[in-house]
């Protein structure tokens, strides 16, 4: 286990940089429009974020002991080829979790 002083450090550190970065937009540019290249790039950051949470969930499951999974593999590809296929992100979603909580029910 990590040094309950270690782990105080690393939560400050974290939370200090994470304010910092916001605070760079907000604070400092906060009231100057920013330019056109910036606003493109800021439309993906939802896009890449969101994979960055999934990613290990699906290649290092810890239900599994962080060993690959059919189900989990499957509802991957399901939705991210439902999502180039319809555009459509709830309809990705819906399918990516039926085939996850399906493939759990039929491989165990």
């Amino acid at each position: 286990m990590i040094d309950t002083g270690e782990l105080w450090l690393v939560m400050v550190v974290l939370g200090l940089g994470s304010f910092g970065l916001r605070f760079v937009f907000t604070g400092l540019i906060g009231d100057r429009p920013l330019p056109a290249w910036v606003l493109r790039h800021l439309r993906y950051t939802a896009v890449a974020v969101l994979p960055g949470l999934v990613a290990p969930l699906v290649v290092w499951p810890e239900a599994t002991g962080g060993s690959l999974d059919a189900p989990r593999m499957a509802a991957a590809v399901v939705t991210i080829t439902a999502g180039l296929l319809s555009r459509n992100v709830l309809l990705a979603i819906f399918l990516g979790v039926s085939t996850l909580y399906g493939g759990l029910y039929l491989l165990g």
